[in-house]
Order: C-alpha cells, then structure tokens, then sequence
C-alpha cells in the first residue's frame, strides 16, 4: 500500500506529463500568449488561446520542465508575480470574449525569492484568489503533479477542481511541514501522512470533485480521457448563466471545511 510521501515522490517524478504536455496534447492550435503587461514574461506560467472540438478555451499551466536546462528555464514550476499576472490577464480575457478557462496546476508553491517578494508575490496571489471566485465564466481546474500552497491555489478557485490519482495538494510541502514542527525534514513522511495530501484526502474532504485516473501510465489514453471530459464538463456549465456561475464557485469555496449536519 503506497504511503502519501509515496504519492509525493510520484508527483515530482521526472517521467510525469507537465503542464503543457497537457495543453498540447489535449487542445488543437495552441496560441501562446505572454507577458503580464507590467513586468516580464514568466516562463513558470504558460497559458494562451485554444481549441477543444471547435470550442475556443483560455489554456493555463504551471510548467516545471522535464530537464535541468527546461525546469532551469521555468524555475522549477515556482512562479514569480508577474506569472500570476499574466494568468489573471488571460482570464480577464477569457471573460470578455466569454471562454471557458481551464488551468494545469503542478507546482510546489511560489517562488519564495526576495525580488518576487518585491514586485508583490502575495498580493498577485491574493488577486487572482478574489478575481477568480467572480468571473463570470465557467473555470476548471486540474492538479496535475503537485499542488502547493497559495501557489496552486492561485490557479485553482474553480467551478471544479480535479486531481490526478497520484496527484497531491497541500497548504505546505511535507519537508518544510517537518522543518516548521520538528526541526527535521527527515520527518518529511510523518508530515505526509498528517497533511491529507493525497487525492483521496483530498476528495474525502471535498476539496476537490473528481479522481482521474492516469490509466496505468498511458500518457495517451489519459490525454484522451481528459479531452472528452473536459467537453462534457463544458456542456454541463453551457446551461448556467454568468451569474449563476459566479455564486456557484463563491459558495463552493465558501463551504469548504464547514461541517455536515449529521
């Protein structure tokens, strides 16, 4: 029986898919669009124009690299401010030109750095965090490798949030939990298991509304799984109106960790 540090190992795995696998692999005619129109282009956040069975959507994904010299390039998936601009900005689009967003989320927080601190790393968080909870356009988001802190979180106030079954999702990564608690990042697996991480946690705790399954490690039979879903998934929010897609996402979040009446 896999451990949840188990599940954190497999999220970080150098032979998963990364975010933009998932853009390119599932959507037609990728357009990338860059820049947050106030700083620089964040190479950490990939997102832009495509098409899903002739239906345009706003693609966004935190891409970490598969090799040194890419996960280099993408600061290892730790996105700084201007990243989280940039995504914020293709939403407001998404909604002015009224398409569906769905983002990619793998990281294991945001970039830390003293210049991202300095150009407002926890302001662009909590903007895209509020912006999001109103926009008026259905938005869908699925963690696909880690998810860390208010770093996944920026690109997760959705409709609905899937997670990959080896995926994990946490306030905090299980090493720097142990460092915080016991001093010892040895701990790390110990934290783990406290953290509910996993995505069966996850979905037990309502977090999240859906498992997907990675079919055995078929990169393409899963590619293909999550196209025809995240049509079906689009059909179903065609019928509610804008407004009535903005309170469905306020009130999801709004009664997470409220607890059922017997």
């Amino acid at each position: 029986m896999k451990s949840a540090y188990d599940y954190v190992k497999t999220a970080r795995s150098n032979d998963r898919q990364t975010g933009l696998d998932y853009i390119t692999h599932i959507f037609k005619g990728f357009i990338e669009l860059h820049g947050d129109r106030r700083f620089a282009d964040d190479p950490s956040v990939v997102g832009g124009l495509a098409w899903l069975d002739d239906t345009p959507f706003t693609v966004i994904a935190i891409e970490r690299g598969r090799d040194t010299k890419s996960r280099i390039k993408r600061n290892f998936g730790m996105a700084h401010p201007e990243g989280y601009r940039k995504a914020l900005r293709l939403m407001r689009q998404a909604e002015k030109f009224n398409r569906p967003v769905v983002c990619f989320v793998d990281t294991c927080g945001a970039y830390p750095g003293v210049g991202a601190e300095e150009r407002g790393q926890g302001q662009a968080i909590a903007e895209n965090i509020m912006e999001m909870t109103a926009l008026r356009v259905p938005i869908l988001s699925i963690l696909v490798g880690e998810g860390g802190s208010g770093g996944a979180l920026a690109l997760a106030v959705a409709n609905e949030v899937w997670m990959l079954e080896n995926a994990t999702y946490s306030v905090i990564a299980p090493e720097s939990c142990a460092n915080i608690l016991w001093r010892d990042p040895e701990k790390a697996p110990e934290a783990a298991e406290s953290l509910r991480l996993t995505a069966q946690d996850n979905y037990e705790l309502g977090v999240v509304e859906r498992i997907i399954s990675e079919k055995g490690g078929d990169a393409q039979r899963l590619f293909a799984s999550l196209a025809a879903d995240i049509l079906s998934w689009y059909m179903k929010m065609k019928a509610y109106t804008p407004e009535e897609l903005a309170e469905m996402r306020y009130r999801r979040f709004r009664q997470l960790g409220v607890p059922k009446a017997p």
